[in-house]
């Protein structure tokens, strides 16, 4: 039993560029958001995926839509949302990004933790073992999934997936692969 997944995360949104955090909030694409969702879908223009998951948060369902809508049929799952940041939602990222190993096991005030969004992936994850085995799956959605998945797949700590993250580099690329045994 194998599902192949190819992760991308959503385009730059109006809030990324005032480094606020959006957290559980929709987020709305920048024009920069917008031109980096319609550049992925040629990007990877020579990929093939069986289906296309989504966060069904606005910024997440916008960039797979741009990226993959014609081409694909998208579902979207709130399984698939970003980490509740709670009291930090819509505040300067810089209040926790730095700490971020500080709710791994504690929630975000009025939040979730990110071993919540762990259990939220594993159970994306049993989903997709029982239904698209032998399938490529291609997921667009956030950081703290992301991070899940280094848990979930890699093997990771939470700790170990937080500081080797590559939006500490920006080293964006087109698509992460992870093989789901």
């Amino acid at each position: 039993m194998v599902v192949k997944i190819t992760y991308f995360v959503h385009g730059t949104t109006i809030d990324n560029e005032q480094d606020l955090a959006t957290g559980w909030s929709p987020g709305k694409l920048s024009e920069l958001g917008i031109k980096q969702a319609k550049e992925l879908g040629k990007l990877v223009i020579d990929k093939d995926f069986d289906i296309v998951f989504c966060s069904d948060l606005k910024r997440a369902a916008d960039s797979a839509s741009l990226s993959f809508g014609n081409k694909y049929q998208i579902i979207q799952d709130k399984r698939l949302r970003e980490a509740d940041y709670g009291d930090f939602t819509q505040k300067s990222a810089k209040e926790f990004k730095s700490n971020m190993a500080d709710y791994v096991d504690k929630p975000f005030p009025n939040g979730e933790s990110y071993k919540d969004v762990e259990k939220r992936i594993a159970d994306f994850l049993d989903f997709l073992k029982k239904n698209y085995d032998g399938k490529h799956i291609a997921i667009v959605a956030h950081q703290a999934p992301q991070l899940a998945l280094d848990v979930l797949i890699k093997g990771k700590t939470w700790k170990q997936a937080i500081a080797e993250d590559w939006r500490h580099k920006k080293a964006w690329q087109p698509g992460w692969e992870y093989i789901l045994e």
